[in-house]
């Protein structure tokens, strides 16, 4: 029978101690602080030793299999899995597909381990000082974080880079939108920013860098000014929505753990379903990733009172929006961004020259000017006029015919209006007395 050399090292300490015991060197409680056993014990392997001689001192569980050992065949099956399919995941990621697509049923510690002392995976390395996180809010929809990642995604398509736009929730950590788009621009943030308010509702704040659509930075590095607002601070500031600019990569830990842990498994799944196009990278986002993602990151908030507010029917196209002041010209044309926009003849009015309008972009690209809450005109991307709703469309003047252009001669002349006749002065009444000499 042959022992492994720790079994054999230990069997060799007991019979020394037990033959010193027993010649009477040492006591049999000094004997079990050596071995650092109870008496008890001690006198079991004494008994032991007397019965069956130094054979008896050796650890018999060591030709006996644990009845916990796991099969060599599913250990080797699991490396094999990882090394040919999934070469590269986190080995937490590699576990949930494991169990739910190979039917893997050995622990996410065995696993891990495993796979570490395959060299498949390398321990992670040893954390550094102790820092405090702050705590979460308490309510859903009360802080959500928006953030962008620009990050080769598509593994298939090598050299190509596109930014994914995430929006998360500070105290579930549920992931509320999550999309590919070319790059970090107004017109995607506002998308996400859109799809997250016609869901959810309003939020309470909104946690954000420091990027040109957010703030308006004078000084780099600076504080953000308040008052020169961005499209989207805009837009915030009409929603009620208070805007946090972050100061520091810390402060957006949140943000950056997210992004960190869509780097690791976005690629990973999409390079797994074969997709190489951002159309159906974004449709596998929003079937499939963000489902499993909510599932197994999400959790209750501590109170259960949501702090996301219905939007009551507000008009978002008209917020969210690309919007600017302008001056109608004298050939009753706006422009925005070199797109020209000509203004219709307006009931009521003659011309709209030199009238101050307000000029709007939406997010699918139709145009809009405005005067106060009165539509002038709508147009499609290129500046063409489209015909304007009932619902926008101005509504007549009182009078019948006053938006009929007429001749100046044939218009009646108007009057100056008479000034007010002074009032009469109270005539005295009573019995006229003589006048001249008297006879």
């Amino acid at each position: 029978m042959v022992f492994v050399a720790a079994a054999v090292e230990r069997a060799m300490k007991i019979q020394q101690v037990i033959m010193r015991a027993l010649s009477g060197a040492i006591t049999w409680l000094q004997a079990a602080d050596i071995l650092g056993l109870d008496p008890r014990s001690v006198r079991r392997w004494r008994a032991r030793f007397e019965a069956g001689g130094a054979v008896a001192l050796y650890d018999r569980r060591c030709h006996r299999p644990s009845r916990r050992t796991a099969p060599a065949p599913e250990v080797q099956r699991i490396l094999r899995l990882y090394r040919e399919r999934f070469a590269g995941w986190t080995v937490r990621h590699f576990y949930r597909f494991a169990r739910r697509d190979h039917g893997v049923k050995l622990s996410y510690s065995f696993v891990k381990l495993a796979l570490q002392e395959a060299g498949l995976v390398r321990r992670g390395r040893a954390r550094g000082r102790h820092r405090r996180r702050r705590e979460p809010r308490p309510c859903f929809g009360e802080l959500v974080y928006l953030d962008g990642s620009r990050h080769a995604w598509l593994r298939l398509r090598p050299g190509e880079e596109h930014t994914l736009i995430a929006v998360i929730d500070d105290a579930t950590k549920h992931l509320l939108y999550a999309q590919l788009w070319p790059g970090e621009t107004t017109a995607a943030v506002m998308t996400a920013l859109r799809t997250v308010f016609a869901v959810h509702g309003l939020p309470g704040a909104l946690y954000t860098d420091r990027a040109g659509w957010a703030f308006h930075t004078p000084v780099a590095g600076g504080r953000v000014d308040r008052t020169h607002l961005t499209q989207v601070g805009r837009a915030l500031a009409r929603l009620g929505i208070e805007h946090i600019p972050s100061y520091s990569p810390q402060g957006r830990g949140r943000g950056e753990r997210l992004n960190r842990t869509l780097q690791g498994r976005l690629i990973n799944e999409l390079h797994l379903a074969g997709i190489d196009a951002v159309a159906a990278a974004n449709a596998y986002l929003h079937d499939r990733f963000l489902p499993d993602y909510n599932e197994e990151f999400t959790h209750p908030p501590a109170d259960p009172t949501a702090a996301f507010v219905p939007l009551h029917g507000v008009d978002l196209d008209s917020i969210l929006c690309h919007e600017e002041e302008r001056t109608v010209g004298q050939d009753n044309v706006v422009t925005l961004e070199q797109i020209p926009l000509q203004l219709a003849k307006q009931p009521g009015r003659r011309t709209c020259a030199g009238l101050r309008v307000t000029v709007r972009r939406n997010l699918s690209g139709q145009h809009s000017v405005w005067q106060g809450t009165r539509c002038l005109g709508r147009y499609d991307a290129a500046g063409h006029a489209l015909a304007l709703s009932a619902a926008s469309r101005p509504s007549p003047p009182t009078h019948a015919r006053a938006h009929v252009p007429q001749d100046r001669r044939s218009r009646p002349r108007r009057h100056p209006a008479l000034p007010p006749a002074p009032p009469k002065t109270p005539v005295r009444r009573g019995p006229r007395l003589p006048v001249g000499p008297s006879a």
